[in-house]
């Protein structure tokens, strides 16, 4: 599956040529406003966008701004484009919380490189937050509603641990989404599936349980919700790479050196 990215720019010609360059690598889709582009986030699921900053109906500002704040689009990284190469204009852009600011001309190369920095960046902080235990939930917000969200999603999860049927559907539930809604906003934060992040979430609480060296290993996985402590090893090598007890060791050695 090719990542998406959305262009926008009332330039016909420019919209084409960029589109042209990145089509073997991104599936692309197009929109002359913001308002088009407004559209489009609404039904399509978009990894990243590209826009002009000067356009009619809605600009690149308007936009950007309305993405950065609203609790669906807000973890999509912004790319501007402008032929304005003052000190304001990049300012205005950034405030806005543009994630990069691209003067016009550019080369396509350029533009290459910042698109894959910006996906690949997100996807190794992903990945961090996925195989490291002890690393928290927030580490993977793009924005200040992402991290509130993800803070709450966090707090319910630990609160229902010991509820070995906590899915998706009583996860909705709790938070008061709907299920559909929910499954795309953690999906398009943390390429998860909701179920995958409520056991990840467990394991990273067992984890702190095994740190904190009060409860033997059995007990652990009792009171995150494994069931059984062979459900649980085999969830833990997994996730992290290592069982429990290995787990265990390495963190006892730790303290030791420390």
């Amino acid at each position: 599956m090719k990542p998406t990215v959305l262009l926008v720019d009332d330039n016909e010609e420019i919209i084409d040529f960029i589109s042209d360059d990145l089509a073997d690598t991104y599936h692309v889709l197009k929109a002359l406003n913001g308002k088009e582009a407004l559209e489009l986030l609404a039904k399509e699921a978009v990894q990243l966008v590209v826009s002009d900053v000067m356009m009619p109906v809605m600009d690149g500002f308007e936009l950007c701004k309305i993405i950065k704040t609203n609790f669906e689009y807000s973890h999509i990284p912004v790319i501007l484009l402008t032929a304005k190469n003052t000190l304001q204009s990049k300012i205005e852009g950034l405030e806005t919380g543009a994630d990069a600011y691209i003067e016009k001309p550019f080369s396509p190369e350029y533009l290459q490189v910042q698109i894959a920095n910006l996906l690949a960046n997100r996807s190794k902080i992903k990945e961090y937050f996925a195989s490291s235990p002890l690393v928290h939930i927030k580490s993977i917000a793009y924005s200040k509603a992402d991290e509130l969200f993800l803070e709450k999603i966090n707090d319910v999860i630990r609160n229902n641990l010991e509820d070995t049927e906590l899915d998706v559907e009583k996860l909705a539930k709790l938070v008061n989404m709907s299920r559909p809604t929910l499954y795309r906003k953690i999906k398009s934060i943390s390429d998860l599936t909701p179920n995958e992040l409520i056991n990840i979430t467990r394991l990273k609480k067992a984890a702190e349980l095994l740190v904190e060296g009060n409860h033997k290993i059995y007990e652990v996985a009792d009171m995150t919700g494994f069931g059984s402590q062979t459900n649980f090893g085999r969830n833990f090598l997994k996730q992290f790479g290592m069982t429990p007890s290995d787990y265990l060791v390495m963190k006892q050695a730790e303290k030791k050196n420390k």
